[in-house]
């Protein structure tokens, strides 16, 4: 049974690795939070430092005692991601002069 979970979360940080690299490369995001991620980089920059937090977390928390601090900054990291990847459904900077970018 413990191996199926080992397989299973390791699917699970490989998928955000890969919809983190999605979203830095192309700016594509999964459909189920699409209509409100604003700026897909910095939202898969999120992806991609969440999954490396996830990882210290999860696999090397079972260490033994001289890493004990090892899964706690993978924690820190993570939550770090998840502020990364809020701060992508905000808008960007606007221009300082008000000006737009369309041509109207």
């Amino acid at each position: 049974m413990h191996m199926f979970l080992v397989v299973a979360a390791a699917l699970v940080v490989a998928l955000m690795v890969a919809f983190g690299v999605a979203g830095i490369t192309t700016g594509w995001v999964i459909p189920l939070g699409r209509h409100r991620i604003l700026r897909p980089k910095l939202w898969g920059y999120g992806q991609l430092i969440g999954a490396a937090g996830l990882s210290l977390w999860m696999f090397l928390g079972i260490l033994p005692n001289r890493f004990d601090l090892l899964p706690l900054i993978g924690w820190f990291v993570f939550m770090g991601a998840l502020g990364l990847q809020t701060l992508a459904q905000r808008p960007g900077r606007t221009p300082r002069d008000g000006a737009t970018r369309t041509v109207s």
